[in-house]
């Protein structure tokens, strides 16, 4: 059956960036009635009251927005939905699981854009965790949302490599755009009927975590290869971070340096013909660029101009 995305009644939910390529695509190329999203939050040093970025497009095209404290437990929120008796709701990082009632409401389910290849890195760190892991590719799935989470069954994957540089800011970007072209291009086999979803298989499945600002604490007694992915990893939030003369360090980019023959003691700082490394469990950590607490980045050259005596001291 031919089906044309106009004329189906598409709800959209997500909150974040990562969401925005996913809803820019239906807009144009489908109907979308409504934009679900997180509440308004304070953002910045100056706490400034900042709308996601899905509400900022959302109203860019004149679309309704919802922006429900909690789902769960929400009936008026619920009847909001029922009365706009979408045909399908399409979730991105929307941020909370839907309860049943919710599920149930539009005639063709609730579909979801994950940054993993399910079963693999259900939950809320996908991007970082593929990263710290060394995965060499990672991709989108696209699923039908159940009660549990990351669970349903699978409509489509799309893969993609993950490069020796990409940081969480480039994967995230690029899984983003592949999962918007994805779901654009499954979208009418799903509604005409002709693509069905299949289970995942459970004993394959493995989580992540969400991501706190300790998470980007650095241990050197950790090989420098996995300091090197820690780095990139949390790059830009929460950063990967050491302290310094009582103030935190941002690690921001970085390289791995096989074994030098020099004596240095774990978190030892040391300067090899203006290259800065750092001695971890194994190998040396080569400091490309930093930001110490309160200023701007710099090249490392930078920061030995302006902090020479860096050079010498143990990083904890």
């Amino acid at each position: 059956m031919a089906i044309n995305l106009k004329e189906e009644k598409i709800i959209f939910m997500g909150t974040p960036d990562f969401g925005a390529p996913c809803l820019k695509m239906l807009i144009e190329n489908a109907n979308v009635i409504a934009v679900v999203t997180q509440p308004d939050k304070k953002v910045g040093r100056n706490q400034v009251l900042t709308p996601p970025p899905t509400k900022q497009i959302a109203l860019q095209n004149s679309i309704p927005v919802l922006q429900p404290e909690q789902v769960r437990g929400n009936p008026e929120f619920l009847k909001q939905i029922k009365e706009l008796n979408p045909d399908l709701i399409v979730v991105v990082a929307y941020g909370f699981i839907l309860p049943k009632e919710l599920l149930v409401i539009p005639k063709f389910g609730v579909i979801n854009a994950h940054a993993s290849l399910l079963p693999k890195y259900r939950g809320a760190s996908p991007i970082q965790s593929a990263i710290l892991n060394g995965d060499e590719q990672t991709g989108v799935t696209i699923m039908i949302l159940d009660e549990q989470m990351d669970h349903g069954p699978i409509l489509s994957q799309n893969k993609v490599k993950i490069l020796p540089y990409d940081d969480f800011a480039t994967l995230h970007d690029k899984l983003a755009d592949l999962g918007a072209k994805l779901l654009i291009e499954i979208l009418p086999k799903y509604l005409g009927g002709q693509l069905q979803g299949k289970k995942q298989k459970d004993t394959d499945a493995t989580y992540c975590k969400l991501i706190t600002k300790l998470d980007g604490k650095i241990d050197w007694h950790k090989p420098a290869n996995e300091i090197e992915r820690q780095v990139r990893a949390f790059n830009p939030w929460p950063g990967a971070f050491t302290n310094w003369e009582g103030k935190n360090l941002k690690i921001l980019k970085s390289e791995v340096h096989w074994v030098d023959e020099v004596n240095k003691v774990t978190g030892e700082i040391y300067e090899v013909n203006g290259i800065l490394k750092v001695q971890c469990g194994q190998e040396q950590l080569e400091l490309v660029e930093l930001q110490l607490e309160g200023k701007n980045k710099m090249s490392v050259k930078e920061f030995i101009n302006g902090h020479p005596k860096i050079i010498g001291t143990i990083l904890a």
